[in-house]
């Protein structure tokens, strides 16, 4: 389904296929060669998407710009399923799992992978031909490795990175529940108006 989002539409590359069930929303390019299959969500949100060539998006991926933060795949990404990459930058030729999770302002550099369930932090950057293990979490610029339970020696690095600032713009003393849900009811409430084109 292709969605004008913000008075922009969508752009799919002719050579490019996009499942019928996928969703394409506003500031959307999809480059020659792609695949985007089933149940997929490209949503701009204040920020751009781009899908370089020849890249796949497997089944129920979220791929969402936001603003301030585009989300740019290079040439060669495979996005597994139920992947969720926001605001991000992807180089060519990486491979992203099933249920990975990248967040804003994170770089996942060219021939990098990022395997089943990881996560790669706000504001971090995972080096050139890295791996980030089965359910890891990268931290940091480089990126410094994490297995899930070492929350207490990750957390302040992760502090540091500013996930509040980097994805709410608001100072981590400020940020309360209420305010989160203010500021994703206007941005998501900006699809009221949104023109389903087919």
């Amino acid at each position: 389904m292709l969605i004008e989002h913000d008075g922009i539409r969508p752009v799919v590359h002719p050579t490019a296929y996009v499942a019928p069930t996928a969703v394409l929303s506003g500031d959307v390019r999809v480059g020659p060669g792609c695949r985007v299959l089933f149940g997929a969500v490209l949503t701009a949100d204040g920020g751009a998407v781009r899908v370089g060539a020849n890249g796949v998006v497997m089944e129920n991926a979220v791929l969402r710009g936001r603003s301030g933060h585009p989300l740019t795949l290079g040439e060669n990404v495979l996005v597994g399923p139920h992947a969720h990459l926001n605001g991000a930058t992807v180089d060519d030729d990486v491979f992203l799992a099933t249920g990975v999770s990248v967040f804003p302002g994170a770089r996942v550099e060219s021939g990098a992978e990022v395997r089943i369930n990881a996560v790669v932090h706000v504001n971090t950057r995972v080096p050139a031909g890295a791996t980030v293990p089965i359910g890891w979490i990268a931290v940091g610029d480089p990126a410094e490795l994490f297995p899930a339970g070492a929350h207490d020696e990750y957390w302040p690095k992760l502090k540091a990175l500013d996930f509040p600032g980097t994805v709410f713009d608001v100072a981590r003393e400020e940020l309360t529940m209420g305010r989160v849900a203010a500021i994703y009811g206007e941005v998501f409430g900006r699809h009221t108006d949104d023109v389903v084109l087919e």
